[in-house]
């Protein structure tokens, strides 16, 4: 991996001594030179929910911030230090819609990228599903600029910004249909 690609390349000192001696030991850590002190770039963890209506629609976000300023997106964000994935999914939601939800099912994991602040954030999203009543009136905060509800027939995954929310609706729709396909083929 060429330097300016490797996803410390923002990381020019050692953060244990200081020293300048701080170069790529693999495609994900440097080393110290002077002290020995190895960084590896892990990935951060994400969260993403799909809160999908009784009535069969889906709650999508309009992005409030950059990266993707004003396209769509789902419910979700960083997980904190301490937290499980589904803490921080049940987080992101309260954080970014108001709504206090519970019982989070995990559905799949994506990688990502995520630039900020001029780095590449390498980041591994954890999608999960949330069944709720029709009625829900949730409001948009924190990240979030708008929150619509979208039937389930008209989501187009280009119109999220987000690589791996792209992916990952275009993932959800893949398995929408097969459950439609399964229900029908035992009717």
């Amino acid at each position: 991996m060429p330097t300016h690609d490797h996803p410390l390349r923002l990381f020019r000192h050692c953060p244990v001594c200081g020293s300048e001696r701080f170069a790529a030991d693999s495609v994900k850590s440097k080393q110290c030179a002077a002290c020995g002190f190895t960084f590896f770039a892990n990935p951060a963890a994400a969260t993403a929910a799909f809160i999908v209506s009784a009535g069969g629609r889906l709650l999508v976000a309009r992005r409030a911030k950059e990266p993707a300023r004003g396209t769509l997106d789902l419910p979700g964000g960083f997980a904190d230090i301490g937290e499980s994935a589904e803490q921080a999914m049940l987080r992101e939601i309260a954080e970014e819609t108001g709504l206090c939800l519970t019982q989070p099912h995990y559905l799949f994991s994506l990688p990502n990228r995520y630039p900020f602040s001029g780095l590449t954030v390498h980041t591994l999203d954890l999608f999960f599903r949330f069944d709720v009543p029709d009625g829900l009136q949730p409001h948009a905060a924190d990240d979030a600029a708008d929150l619509v509800w979208l039937p389930l027939g008209e989501l187009r995954p280009d119109d999220f910004g987000l690589d791996s929310i792209r992916q990952g609706v275009a993932r959800f729709i893949g398995l929408s249909m097969t459950q439609k396909q399964q229900i029908h083929g035992l009717q």
